[in-house]
Formats: structure tokens, sequence, C-alpha cells
């Protein structure tokens, strides 16, 4: 739409909320509530995931505005209710970034006795990395050892922090309660997180279904999926205190 003059505004173009393609404005609160009310309607029936997987699933597609995502989510229920509970009780949650840090909101965690810190902040770590000649992500996850132990593991950035994980979780170090593997690339990432998901599975002295996990397959993911995922899981676990 070409900008005409107002006159009443003198030479200047005419406000842009008079603009005919754009919505009216909303509140925070009413942009997240009808972006999901479009997801819902353009997910059709039946929804690809029930229950709290589709909570899960619709925050993801409204994080990324991607629909293309939905086939390759890994979403099983005994991860999801592993994740809550792990929440409910004030687990401690590990990035492996900044920005997946500050993506999730102390005011969602905080009600729940959770801490939030990346693993990159941990003393020693550019330093392991320098003298090993490898990532800060996978130094740093080496690094954290016994913390992990009963803790969220959120990597949305760098495959190497998943296979540290593994490496981890193969010399017997404590399991984290629920790992959310969505790195993001075209170097290992789609191939590291499959490698998580079969060795996960294997791990059945953790339970029927292994480790919990939640991921993405291929190549996509990233930092705010990552942190969009752990903050679907607080919403229910905060419901769940009534």
């Amino acid at each position: 739409m070409p900008l005409t003059p107002d006159p009443a505004r003198g030479n200047a173009p005419p406000s842009i909320d008079a603009d005919p393609r754009l919505q009216p404005a909303f509140t925070p609160g009413e942009i997240e509530a009808r972006s999901f009310a479009i997801i819902d309607a353009e997910a059709g029936e039946p929804k690809p995931f029930p229950g709290h997987a589709w909570e899960i699933a619709r925050r993801l597609v409204h994080t990324c505005a991607d629909f293309d995502i939905l086939p390759h989510l890994h979403l099983p229920d005994a991860a999801i209710a592993a994740g809550v509970t792990a929440l409910a009780r004030g687990c401690a949650i590990y990035t492996d970034t900044e920005m997946a840090r500050a993506g999730m909101p102390l005011r969602r965690l905080s009600p729940l006795g959770c801490t939030v810190a990346c693993l990159h902040a941990l003393p020693g770590t550019a330093e392991r990395a320098q003298e090993r000649a490898t990532t800060r992500a996978r130094a740093a996850m080496e690094l954290a050892g016994d913390r992990l132990g009963g803790a969220i593991v959120a990597v949305g950035n760098a495959p190497t922090a998943l296979l540290a994980l593994l490496d981890h979780l193969a010399a017997g170090g404590p399991p984290p309660a629920l790992v959310v593997a969505m790195p993001v690339g075209f170097v290992n990432a789609e191939e590291s997180k499959a490698l998580f998901l079969e060795r996960a599975a294997l791990l059945t002295h953790l339970g029927p279904h292994g480790l919990p996990c939640l991921a993405l397959r291929g190549r996509k993911g990233g930092s705010p999926l990552a942190a969009a995922t752990v903050n679907a899981l607080a919403e229910i676990a905060l419901r769940g205190r009534g």
C-alpha cells in the first residue's frame, strides 16, 4: 500500500496503525493466545500429538513459525512426565548457550524453585577447550560432571555438547532427569541427535524407556526451541501445583 500524506499531519505519512494489512494492536498475552489459536486451526484435526505433547509442539511451532518441524519432533509421554516431575521438585536447568538461558524467564521457573545456568560459565571452560582443541560446549559439559545428575540439560546449539553428555553417561556419570536435544546446523547436528536418541533408549537401567529425552530430529533446532521446550514444561508443572 503506497504511503500518501495525511493532510491533518502535514507532509508526514499516515500512521502505520491505519494500514489495513495489520491486525489491531494486542497485549502480549493476547498475541500469544491468538497465535496459538491460529496454530490450532492450521494444524487441523486430529492434532499430530495428544495432550501435553501438543502443548509443547504448539509452543515450538509458535517459536519458529514453522509447521514443518512437527513430523520430526520426538515428544514421548514418559519424557514429558519426567521433565515436569523434575521441574516440580525444583531441579537445576543447564543450557549450552547464554541465549537458551536467557530464553527461560525466572517468572516461570522461580515459583518452582528451579535455577538456570549456562554451562559455559563454569570456571576453566575456555582453558579446557583450548588445551583439548575442542569446543567450549564440550569442555563445559565435561566440567559439569556430577552437577548433571537429576538436572534438565537443554542443548540447542552444539552437537559436541550432546556427544560429551553421551561420554559422561558411558563413564557412569549421574544421569540428568531429562535431556532436550535440539542442536541446529549442518555439521553433526542431525547425526548427534540420532545417535543420542539411539543410545538414550538403551539405558534401560534408568527406566523402561531409557534416559528421558525430547528432541527435534534433523538439521533444525536452536537455542530458542530448546528454551521454549523447557518453558512449555514449566507451564505444565505450574498448572499441576494448582
